[in-house]
């Protein structure tokens, strides 16, 4: 299976890219074709509402930005993991631009599966990420439900986190 993460967030040695690393190991030990967009690390504004993707552009964004790289990734992948540590009990602003910005797509062709993974210091914060996850991609995109898993304090980082998050990647189908 072909699998997309959007990893949103901004340290590259972070919670939530910890918690990544450990998915992506367990997934590409059983055999999934892995690929993890670090999305702070890239230039991707937020839609511009233009509708262009809509009328003239037949699907592709008028921004010519990092996210060009992701457009075929997502056309690709069968899979969509979102990864963010939780601020204001949402998705970092980076990965909030590039969700929004698969708007032009529509729906991503062979996209069947989703999963989310939140990092916080807090168990109290997950409610809008949970909501976007639910009814944006769950709901609107038809996608079916692979899990969520988050980590709050000492649990960032811990080797049973790590470990649940690897043999997520492993057990997927």
């Amino acid at each position: 299976m072909k699998i997309l993460v959007l990893n949103g967030s901004p340290r590259s040695k972070g919670n939530t890219a910890a918690l990544v690393e450990a998915f992506a190991a367990g997934a590409r030990e059983s055999g999934h074709q892995v690929h993890v967009i670090p999305v702070c690390q890239k230039k991707i504004a937020g839609c511009l509402a233009c509708e262009y993707c809509h009328t003239k552009g037949n699907g592709k964004c008028i921004q010519q930005d990092d996210m060009q790289e992701v457009y075929p990734l997502l056309d690709e992948a069968e899979m969509l993991v979102l990864a963010s540590p939780v601020y204001y009990h949402n998705f970092s602003g980076q990965l909030q631009c590039a969700i929004n910005r698969i708007y032009a797509l529509d729906k991503p062709k062979n996209l069947r599966k989703a999963a989310l993974i939140l990092s916080s210091g807090d168990s109290d914060v997950y409610g809008g990420a949970l909501y976007e996850y639910q009814n944006s991609f769950l709901g609107y995109l038809e996608l079916e439900d692979m899990g969520v898993f988050t980590a709050h304090g000492d649990e960032n980082k811990s080797e049973a986190k790590l470990r649940e998050l690897y043999e997520f990647g492993q057990s997927l189908k």
